[in-house]
């Protein structure tokens, strides 16, 4: 049975989404794990959003329980025991507080930065304006305009792939891989009016996706977001892993 290892509120998901080489994504895929698609493309997304009221074995950390993060992500599933599991790779994971930052580098083996931060959350009669800012050399803002009022997911949709992965996956060396779960109900979004993407990736990220920097991005939306649960991670079974499936 999985154990809570942090709750909190993932709010205003801010996500910005490219299609991307897969060739590319290969060295950083966990042993035990494929690349997930929709519609035969290839994913990547710039995601900022706010931690809020985050506690760690149910209880609060000072000065720690509500705070920015910018990461930069990929999509991937796992064929275990005749089941899919649908879940996240990180490049990079971009918080202001350095204990965060320690936590998940130390238990769940996952890539955090420390880095200044800011947000802005604007409300006008017709729309919403939500933006994720980090400073590293200069600051860097991804920023979208939507109108104020959510709704559901559309079945099938580029939203419900981007949003609806339940697993991360952490790549610990090349053969061992972490597996925890994340626990959240499914999301509304908002309508897109506009948005902005002013981000060095090749700064941020490294010179494998200096590429961002000219591609223009597939979609951007913005998700409400819920309360959420992370579970203890654990190292990925991989004899549960069948390598021979038949689709």
């Amino acid at each position: 049975m999985a154990t809570n290892f942090l709750t909190a509120e993932w709010r205003k998901l801010l996500m910005i989404n490219y299609a991307v080489d897969k060739k590319i994504l290969d060295p950083y895929l966990p042993k035990g794990t494929e690349l997930d698609t929709w519609n035969n493309i290839c994913y990547i997304s710039l995601v900022g959003f706010m931690f809020q009221d985050v506690r760690i074995k149910g209880f609060k950390i000072p000065f720690h329980t509500n705070f920015e993060e910018v990461n930069l992500r990929f999509y991937v599933k796992s064929f275990q025991d005749g089941v899919w599991k649908r879940g996240v790779v990180f490049i990079k994971e971009i918080v202001p507080k350095p204990a965060i930052t320690f936590v998940a580098n130390t238990i769940y083996k996952e890539n955090y930065q420390t880095l200044n931060m800011k947000h802005r959350w604007d409300e006008s009669n017709q729309e919403l304006l939500t933006s994720y800012s980090v400073l590293k050399k200069k600051w860097y803002e991804l920023q979208i305009k939507t109108n104020k009022h959510p709704k559901a997911i559309t079945s099938g949709s580029e939203a419900e792939f981007i949003t609806e992965h339940y697993w991360g996956y952490a790549k610990i060396n090349e053969n061992e891989t972490n597996e925890y779960q994340v626990e959240h109900p499914i999301w509304e979004v908002y309508d897109t009016l506009d948005y902005k993407v002013n981000v060095d990736f090749k700064d941020l990220y490294g010179d494998e996706f200096d590429f961002l920097n000219n591609q223009k991005p597939l979609s951007a939306f913005l998700a409400e977001g819920s309360p959420v649960v992370v579970n203890e991670g654990r190292k990925l079974n991989l004899e549960n892993i069948n390598p021979n499936r038949l689709f």
